[in-house]
């Protein structure tokens, strides 16, 4: 039987796909990944499809889209589909580790003051002001440590580059992007679409980097539709 990979984000947890794990419940076997103790993309896709035998459906939110990605690169005769949200596919910026050391230092000297800082722009602007979303992604966030942090700083610091085999993935999948994410915008996920031979590309519209949380709902409907057509048929 199929098993679902539920795979969350950085100092994220199972309530970033609860939404659509709901969806797939009554049709394969469900697993949420933890991530708390992971050191490296590869290291976690690797454990995550020891943890499960037989063909997996994969969902990943933002670095789980990374490590959903390597584990199609690692196993492609077992993922059939994928469903990457507000996720990435390049390898390290320049620039980019200052700012990383940065977040991390500053975790270690207050992860509230960390989570603070790096949650609202995570977020549609309009939706900032909403306490009860907020206040669950805030209380999700602060389940980390600064240890685990780190740890998952360093693991995407540590990135493949999943540009270089974007073309070798043959299962369908799913890109879902929020209109008003600032992270992983837009123009990332029609890159992704653009190099995976079977990909659609799905803009959930008042919605930041958060997508599945922010609109469960939009997320949901596009998720069932697709996986009606492509996995679930």
């Amino acid at each position: 039987m199929t098993t679902a990979i539920l795979i969350p984000g950085l100092i994220s947890d199972a309530r970033v796909w609860r939404p659509v794990a709901a969806v797939l419940d009554s049709h394969v076997l469900v697993h949420h990944a933890d991530l708390t103790q992971m050191t490296g993309i590869t290291q976690a896709a690797e454990e995550l499809q020891a943890k499960v035998e037989g063909p997996l459906l994969l969902a990943g939110h933002s670095m789980g889209g990374r490590i959903a990605l390597e584990m199609a690169r690692l196993a492609p005769d077992r993922v059939q589909g994928m469903i990457l949200a507000n996720t990435g596919h390049g390898p390290r910026r320049e620039g980019e580790e200052v700012k990383r050391q940065q977040m991390i230092d500053l975790g270690y000297r207050s992860m509230e003051e960390l989570v603070d800082t790096w949650l609202p722009p995570m977020v549609d602007v309009a939706r900032q002001d909403d306490a009860e979303l907020m206040a669950d992604l805030r209380e999700m966030a602060l389940l980390a440590d600064a240890e685990q942090h780190e740890r998952q700083i360093r693991a995407l610091m540590d990135r493949p580059n999943a540009s270089a085999y974007l073309d070798a993935i043959k299962c369908p999948v799913l890109l879902i992007v929020g209109r008003q994410d600032r992270w992983s915008p837009i123009a990332q996920h029609e890159e992704i679409a653009a190099a995976v031979a079977d990909a659609e590309l799905a803009i959930i519209e008042h919605a930041g980097h958060f997508a599945p949380v922010e609109r469960p709902e939009d997320v949901v409907s596009v998720a069932r539709d697709w996986l009606s057509r492509k996995v679930l048929s």
